[in-house]
Parts: C-alpha cells; sequence; structure tokens
C-alpha cells in the first residue's frame, strides 16, 4: 500500500494522546492542586515502583525515528507540518535534556520517594502526578510563578519530602520528553495516513484516466476499519475538484465520515485544529526545555519548601544569613534524621528549632542557640537520640571511627606497617641470611612501610568518609563591619621590578574581593643586610609606597574613611643567631607584631610613616595572610571570611590549655598549583603540579585529617582570627628558634581546612628549585623536635608551654618520617643488593614497586567511574593518563633517590647540629622568587649542585663490588641511572 520508507516496526507503540487538558487560571490551578493533593493515595513503603529510565530510553529511540522519517521527507521535498519543523529544528536541545535526565536520574534516590498507590500513575513516585498534572493543564508551559503557587497549594494539604522538591524539574523534563514523544508519533502516524491516502487517490486517478468501469474495489480494504483523520483529510483535499468519475469515491468517503459521525469539512477542520494544537504543543515544550535548564531551582526550592521557611524562623537568625550551600547541608541532614528516625521532615525541623531555642535561654552563647549546632556540631548525637534517629550500618561505622580517630588511625599505620615488614622478614628470612641482616633489614624497612600503610589507610579514609565542607555566611555582596579583614602579603623589598610586582597583585586581590570591610597590606622587609641600612632601602620604600598612594587615588578609602591600601614595613633589626641584620624573627615576627600593632601597641618594629600608608583599621577581626606568589580569586576572601564569620567556626579559646579546642583560629583554603606563565613551563612542572589551572566550579574535596579528626593542617595561606591566634601562640617560640612555623601555629590556634575555597600558588618549574624549597622545609620540620619530644623551650625565662595535642604531635612526627624516607629507602635498596642472595634487579624491582604503590593506589582505586553519564572510553583515557602520570612521577622519584636521600639527610644533620650545638643560622631562608631565579638548567651547574648523589652512587657502587661483585652487573644500570641523574 504505501512505500516501505514509511514503515516502521520498532517504533509503533500503544497509541496514546498527548498530555493536555483544560487550561487552568492561577486560582483554578490552585483548586486543583489542592483537590490532587486530598485525592492522591500514597504507599510510603513501596521502594520498588515503574523504572522511569527504560521509558525514557524507549521516548528517545521513538524520537529519533520520527526524526530520521521526518527528516527524509523533507529531503525528498514533501511538506511537513510546523509541529514536525520544530522538532526538525530542535532536536539538540531534545537530545541534551535526555542526557542530562540519564545523568541526573539516580535509581536509589527515586527508590525513596513516595509512590502513588492508585490511578492511572500507580506506583509511580508521587511527585510524578504533581508534575504530569501541571503539564497537562498549562500545555506544557513552563511558568516559575505558576508552579510555585500550585506547589504551595499542594503542600497546603499534603506536605511533599525535600527530595520530592528537588526532583521536580527532572520529574517536568520527563513528563515534557513523554509528550514531546507522543506528538511526534502522532506526526510519523499522520505522515504514514496521508501517503497512504496519496497513493490510493494516485490510484483512483489513474483508474478514471484510464476510463476503468469499477474503481470501487481498491476501496474494499478501508470499508471496515475507521479511517483516520489526515487518511480521510488528505484523499477529500487530492479527490474533491476532481474528475467526475470519481465522484462515487466522494459519495463513499462521505458515506464513511457520516458513519463516524462528521463529514469532510469538519474532518478537515478538525485535522487542521489538530496540527495547530501540535505545533503549539510541541513550541511550548521545547521552550519550556530551554527554560527549565535556564532556571535557578534552588531559588524555587527555597521559596517552596516548608521546612526552609521553618528553619528561617530561627531566634539567632544566622540561618538566613548562611550561604545556600551551608543551608542545603542542614536541610540534607534533617532529610536524613526523618528518614531514619521516621517521622516527617517538617518535625525534625520544628524540634531543632526547639533545641535551639531552649539552648538560647540556657547558656549566653550564639552557637547553642543556633540550629545548627543540633544538626552538624556537638549537639547532633543527643538530638539523634532525642528524634529516635536508627542510622545504618555505614553511619554507624563512621560515627564510632569518629570517635576514637586517633587509636583507630594510629593503631592502623601500626599495624598495617608491622604486617608489611613481617611480610619481608618472612620472605627473607628464606634465604637463610643472619639474625643481624634481618634486624638491619627489618629497621631499614620500617619507613618505606609506613609511607604505604598510609597511602593505602587516606584511601581507604577518603571512601569511607565523604568531605566535611564548613558552614559559611553569605557575604557575597561584602564584608559587613564586625568581620572587618586585613588582606596581608609578607615580602621583602629586594628590588624596583619586584616591589612594583607586589602591589600590582595587592590590587588583582582587591579587584577579586572589593565590596565591604576589607583593607589590603604590603607587610614588608629590606633584604637582610651586614649593615642595619642600604643606600637603596629609601628608594625601594618610596617605590612602594607611591605606587600604593596610587592605588589609594584610584580605588578611594575605605568605608571607614581610611587608606584602602597599606605599606607596613619593618626596619631591620640585629639578630645575633644569624650574625645579620634583617627583619625581625622573619614571616612569624611579622604576622605577630601585625597583631600587636591591630591591637594599637606602638611597640612594634615597623616604621611610622607621616603618609598615612600605616593606618591600620580599628576593628580588625580576621586578617588574611598569603604569600607573595599567591592569587586570590574572584570571591574566595568574602568565602573565607563568610566562614571564619560562622557561630560554629569561631574559635573557643580554652584559659586553661592555652588553645583553641573548638572552633577554629585558622581557616586553610585549597591550594592548587598556577599554569605556568608562557614560555615558563616545564615537563618537571607538568608531571608534578598535578591538576593546575582555575577550577569555576571547585566543590569540597577530601582531607584525611578533616574528615576523620575534624581539623586540616595550616599551610601559611589562610585566614585567621586575630586575638585567638594571638592567645594561642603567647610565650611558646623562643627567639632564634622556628623557621617553619605554620604547622606549630596551627596546632595550637586549631585549623580548620576549607577545600570549597582554592587559593592559587606558583609550583616550582625546576627540580632544583623544588629541591631547595624541600630542603628549607626539612629544615623547618626538624626544628620541631623539642616539641614533638615534648620537651619545649622556655621563652624569657617563662616555664615551658605545653606540648601540642596529640594528632598534631602525630603530624609533626609524620613530616619527620617522610623526610627519612628517602634516605632509608636508598639505604633498604643498597644493603639488599649487598646482604641478601637474590638478584639485584629482583630487589630493585621489589623496591621500587613499595616507592610506586603509593602514588599507584588511588589510581587504581579509581578504575571505575565514580559517577553516572561519564563515557567508559573518555574514563578509561583519564585513567591511562593519571597511570601515566604517576609512573612517571616514580620514575622520577627512583632516579633522583640519591639525591633526595642526600638532601634530607644534609637538612637533618645540618638542623640538629644548630638547633643543639651551635644555636645559630635557624632561620636560614631565601625566598621563593629568588630560589628560582637561582636555580640554573645549566649541565655544568647541575652536576656542581648534585655531586654528592653522584658519589655517594660512587660510594655505594663501590661497596658492591667490594662486598658481593657478583652482584655488581646486575645493580650497574641502576647505578649509572642514578650518576646520570643531573
Amino acid at each position: 500500500m504505501w512505500t516501505p520508507f514509511f514503515r516502521r516496526p520498532r517504533l509503533r507503540y500503544e497509541s496514546l494522546e498527548p498530555i493536555r487538558a483544560e487550561i487552568f487560571g492561577v486560582e483554578r490551578f490552585e483548586q486543583h492542586a489542592e483537590t490532587l493533593a486530598a485525592a492522591q493515595i500514597v504507599h510510603h513503603r513501596l521502594r520498588r515502583g515503574v523504572p522511569l529510565l527504560p521509558r525514557l530510553e524507549d521516548n528517545a529511540r521513538v524520537l529519533r525515528a520520527s526524526y530520521r522519517v521526518l527528516t527524509q521527507a523533507v529531503q525528498r521535498d514533501q511538506a511537513i507540518s510546523p509541529a514536525a519543523e520544530w522538532l526538525i529544528d530542535n532536536i539538540h536541545i531534545v537530545e541534551e535534556q535526555i542526557r542530562e535526565i540519564r545523568e541526573g536520574l539516580p535509581a536509589r534516590y527515586y527508590r525513596e520517594l513516595p509512590k502513588l498507590a492508585a490511578g492511572h500513575l500507580v506506583s509511580h513516585p508521587r511527585l510524578y502526578g504533581l508534575a504530569w498534572a501541571y503539564v497537562a493543564h498549562t500545555d506544557s508551559r513552563f511558568d516559575a510563578e505558576l508552579l510555585e503557587s500550585f506547589t504551595r497549594a499542594y503542600q497546603r494539604v499534603t506536605p511533599l519530602t525535600m527530595g520530592e522538591l528537588w526532583a521536580l524539574p527532572i520529574s517536568l523534563r520527563l513528563i515534557l520528553v513523554e509528550n514531546l514523544r507522543r506528538i511526534a508519533e502522532g506526526m510519523v502516524d499522520a505522515r504514514v495516513a496521508r501517503v497512504e491516502a496519496g497513493e490510493l487517490a494516485d490510484m483512483l486517478l489513474d483508474a478514471t484516466e484510464r476510463r476503468s468501469d469499477d474503481v470501487m474495489p481498491a476501496l474494499a480494504p478501508y470499508e471496515n476499519a475507521p479511517l483516520a483523520g489526515p487518511f480521510a483529510v488528505e484523499l477529500v483535499q487530492r479527490l474533491r475538484e476532481s474528475d467526475p468519475a470519481v465522484m462515487p469515491v466522494m459519495g463513499w468517503l462521505e458515506e464513511r465520515l457520516a458513519a463516524q459521525g462528521t463529514t469532510p469539512d469538519e474532518i478537515v477542520r478538525r485535522e487542521h485544529l489538530s496540527q495547530l494544537a501540535a505545533h503549539a504543543t510541541t513550541v511550548n515544550i521545547i521552550t519550556s526545555m530551554r527554560q527549565i535548564s535556564a532556571y535557578d531551582w534552588a531559588v524555587f526550592f527555597e521559596n517552596v519548601s516548608l521546612v526552609e521557611r521553618a528553619l528561617r524562623r530561627e531566634a539567632t537568625r544566622t540561618y538566613p544569613q548562611m550561604d545556600f550551600a551551608t543551608r542545603d547541608i542542614y536541610r540534607h541532614v534533617i532529610e536524613t534524621l526523618a528518614r531514619g528516625a521516621g517521622v516527617p521532615e517538617l518535625e525534625i525541623a520544628e524540634r531543632a528549632l526547639s533545641r535551639a531555642s531552649a539552648g538560647t535561654k540556657a547558656t549566653d552563647e550564639e552557637r547553642t542557640g543556633h540550629v545548627g549546632y543540633y544538626l552538624i556540631h556537638e549537639g547532633r548525637r543527643s538530638f539523634e537520640r532525642e528524634v529516635g534517629y536508627r542510622p545504618a550500618a555505614s553511619r554507624r561505622v563512621r560515627g564510632a571511627l569518629r570517635i576514637f580517630a586517633a587509636p583507630a588511625y594510629l593503631g592502623t599505620i601500626g599495624f598495617v606497617s608491622a604486617l608489611l615488614v613481617a611480610l619481608l622478614l618472612v620472605y627473607t628470612a628464606q634465604l637463610e641470611v643472619g639474625w643481624t641482616t634481618l634486624v638491619v633489614l627489618a629497621l631499614l624497612s620500617l619507613v618505606p612501610a609506613t609511607d604505604l600503610a598510609i597511602a593505602v589507610l587516606h584511601q581507604d579514609i577518603t571512601e569511607l568518609f565523604p568531605p566535611r565542607r564548613l558552614p559559611k555566611l553569605d557575604f557575597e555582596s561584602g564584608v559587613p563591619e564586625g568581620h572587618n579583614t586585613l588582606v596581608a602579603v609578607p615580602t621583602m623589598l629586594t628590588d624596583e621590578a619586584e616591589a612594583r610586582g607586589q602591589i600590582e597583585n595587592l590590587e588583582r586581590h582587591y579587584l577579586a574581593s572589593a565590596k565591604g570591610h576589607i583593607a589590603y597590606a604590603i607587610l614588608s622587609d629590606w633584604k637582610d643586610a651586614d649593615v642595619e641600612s642600604l643606600p637603596e632601602d629609601d628608594r625601594l620604600l618610596a617605590v612602594a609606597a607611591g605606587c600604593l598612594s596610587n592605588l589609594n587615588a584610584r580605588y578611594g578609602p575605605r568605608p571607614d574613611g581610611g587608606p584602602r591600601f597599606l605599606l607596613l614595613h619593618r626596619h631591620r633589626a640585629w639578630n645575633p643567631g644569624e650574625g645579620r641584620w634583617m627583619g625581625w624573627e622573619r614571616k612569624r615576627g611579622k604576622i605577630h607584631e601585625l597583631n600587636r600593632l591591630l591591637r594599637g601597641a606602638d611597640d612594634t618594629t615597623f616604621l611610622p610613616r607621616g603618609d598615612g600608608l600605616t593606618d591600620v583599621p580599628e576593628g580588625v577581626r580576621h586578617v588574611i595572610t598569603l604569600d607573595a606568589d599567591t592569587r586570590l580569586p574572584l570571591g574566595a576572601a568574602h568565602r573565607l571570611i563568610g566562614a571564619m564569620a560562622h557561630p560554629l567556626n569561631r574559635p573557643q579559646f580554652d584559659s586553661e590549655q592555652q588553645r583553641v579546642t573548638d572552633g577554629f583560629g585558622i581557616l586553610q583554603p585549597r591550594i592548587t598549583p598556577m599554569l605556568p606563565a608562557a614560555g615558563e613551563g616545564s615537563l618537571y612542572h607538568a608531571i608534578f603540579a598535578g591538576p593546575t589551572g582555575i577550577d569555576p566550579y571547585a566543590s569540597a574535596v577530601s582531607d584525611v585529617y578533616q574528615d576523620l579528626f575534624g581539623e586540616g593542617s595550616y599551610v601559611g595561606k589562610g585566614i585567621y582570627d586575630v586575638d585567638a591566634f594571638e592567645a594561642s601562640l603567647a610565650d611558646r617560640v623562643p627567639e632564634n628558634a622556628l623557621l617553619s612555623h605554620d604547622l606549630f601555629e596551627g596546632a595550637f590556634a586549631r585549623t580548620g581546612l576549607v577545600t570549597d575555597v582554592e587559593l592559587f600558588d606558583d609550583f616550582p618549574a625546576h627540580y632544583e628549585t623544588s629541591a631547595r624549597r624541600v630542603h628549607r622545609w626539612a629544615r623547618g620540620d626538624w626544628q620541631l623536635v623539642p616539641w614533638v619530644l615534648g620537651s619545649p623551650p622556655s621563652v624569657n625565662g617563662r616555664p615551658p608551654s605545653a606540648t601540642p595535642p596529640a594528632i598534631s604531635r602525630w603530624k609533626m612526627i609524620d613530616n619527620l618520617r617522610r623526610t627519612l624516607s628517602p634516605i632509608s629507602t636508598f639505604v633498604l635498596l643498597v644493603a639488599g643488593w649487598m646482604l641478601l642472595p637474590v638478584s639485584p634487579l629482583l630487589w630493585t624491582g621489589f623496591v621500587v614497586a613499595t616507592i610506586a604503590m603509593p602514588a599507584a593506589v588511588p589510581v587504581l582505586t579509581g578504575f571505575m567511574p565514580r559517577r553516572r553519564g561519564i563515557a567508559r572510553r573518555s574514563h578509561l583515557r583519564a585513567v591511562i593518563e593519571d597511570l601515566a602520570d604517576a609512573l612517571a612521577r616514580v620514575a622520577l622519584a627512583v632516579v633522583f633517590l640519591p639525591n633526595r636521600a642526600v638532601l634530607m639527610a644534609d637538612a637533618i644533620v645540618r638542623t640538629l647540629l644548630r638547633l643543639y650545638v651551635t644555636r645559630r643560622r635557624l632561620l636560614e631562608w631565601v625566598t621563593a622568587a629568588r630560589a628560582g631565579r637561582g636555580a640554573s638548567t645549566s649541565p655544568t651547574q647541575i652536576y656542581r649542585r648534585m655531586w654528592p648523589a653522584v658519589v655517594l652512587t660512587g660510594v655505594a657502587f663501590a661497596l658492591l663490588l667490594v662486598v658481593r661483585p657478583e652482584g655488581a652487573l646486575a645493580a650497574l644500570p641502576v647505578a649509572l641511572l642514578w650518576i646520570a641523574s643531573p
């Protein structure tokens, strides 16, 4: 009958009409929502409802097939309906919607939604019925205000869960796709019917031209079945006003239509109206898809959520001031508690508000009157008991581990390390070596074993514990008075170019965070000198002052009328330990004196000036300290200040322990390496810097210490509370004793990690620059030995201060252990060559595998995609790239092993001698910029600096020739690699 092109054996499904009903006005729509809510019967315990993804895939297949049919019709210059034109022109939008639905429709999430127990949508989510009604009575037209009023009216009868409200956008998309599928299927069915009618008309007209006696037999197949509208319309239009010989056919057609209760004119009119309706609905669907994608559904959620409305009544008024992410954390906790306690979410919210109200009356502390204290802080456990919350097994495990975090963490490291050492000893004991050899191998393998144990444990912790996001107030529109903040950049004025560069960076910091009560300061010293002043000192200071005065003229004063940009410069002080004139106590002294200056001290080493650039603002509560090479991205300062200002994060200083015991005195953001500037990139940077550049969608990431112990580690770039910081560190460090002070300060002021806020830092482009930096860090780590050993030095004749908390002391120990790792690994490798009766190549492979495992564990655990919607090929490509980077890092770690061992040994010995013998040069330091400029890529210069590693390799190989000459040949390739490492 019709051409094979139009046969669609896989396209035809049950005949379904478009989702379309009476269009209501606002008042009638709200009444319908209330009626719908009262009429729906819900089965709360039914989890396995109608699966939605299979139907989505079926709809996608039908839409793609319909698109192909209609496109080929266009290619054949055949007329199509306006609705079909819209589908063809906007198929990319439809495909994008289907892809987003697939990615955003987790089966587990939909299983938790309440299901309908009756009606044509039985076993579908209740919200699906609400969305269906909305689409039907708006003819698929999205109107955010109308949807809000419809949802509010529904909840006047039946409250919706927060999960249902968040699922509303994707439910609307599902139903719009379903509706478009029905219309598209109707388009193709109409197209097929028209072609069939056209072929019939051609046959009838051809028979008439041939003067055939009777054309009626050709109509026999259509005698019994009703005539489809498009078929009848096409036949009417083709036969009307044709040869009179076909008038019997027109008579037959009129009779058939009359039997169906219509006429030719009426069916043409109906078909025309049907096409107009299909066109209008298709336009509405496509337009609504665009609007739904662009709409801010967070605003909709907070406008209609009953839980949100309740929480905003909090007495302290903290909740409405928080940013959206923090409010969402609170709401998710309420959702979890409601599910685990089997009570409505609104009841959980009301009971939390009651606890907060009682807390306000019982104490004067703002945080106990804040609802978050009972949802995400110390009041959580008692509140769980009050509401009858029954946590899942995984949550119980996490809760128990957090309670016994330190013993569980340290005990696991000790057990796994001992197990790895024991396995090595069992293997070597079978080689019939002596007890002395076993003891030596056990001691040497302990540090590499802990490397592997810690890598595996940390990976397991990040898998078990979700990232802990700290709550924040929303200061996006500006930092209010009362949270005045100073952005301070400690630096050294060494030459004009560097001074101008630092002030340009300060201007960038301002442009990234220009709103509110924030001031910006350069904290500068002159470079170290043998005399108190140098001829260029005043000139450099004048250049810096002039640049900052220009900035103040360009951008205007602070809200309090003072200068926005400050120059706080210190004069040199004689340091007998260094034997030089220099800034007092370097950066640690700068920060300490800045804090005193902010609190009115007039006996600091900051130079007074008459140009207003030293007029620090009054009431500064927080200081954001950045290194000279740090970049502050847009909005990061406001988010850090907002986190510091939240009641649950504010530091609680314990006067007996002389440290912050709750809240945080310091907040440390995530530090990401910067992309190298043009011409400054290198292979070393590409391999070791890791992910670089600005991530516009930075989100919280895992950190073992923050997620497990509730506190992170300070690395010197972040925000601190001035009073808590000073109180925690008062009289803890004598002069000329501490170079690397960040971890130490974070131990007593207590550091919180804000991993969803990023700062950007330069990363060394060459190995030599990195090696110098690591050497400096190692010296600073070993200066903490007195505090690690529990014998901190006295300050100004006062008794020694308290030792750091246990977990902070472990961090210090772990840093010392890491400095020993290359030494012990190198000696273990060489000792195995000499002492074990196995091939040096086999032993080398074993040690290299030990080095590789900590780098390979994160890559291997990420082999399977963590979320849906990721193409297997692209994920596999990313895994291969990560694995290649890890192998490259391992290979270079093996190549540079002797040099790293020499560097660490030098740092350890040098520091211990200075610490316990000479007491000199403990503050030896060069800026990162000077270290980078001092690095050389000349092979001759590199060999001159790395010669100790080459000599060490030669000595080790010579000893191997003496002790076990038969193994020298097998060890020769590794030795040559080490000799060539520079």
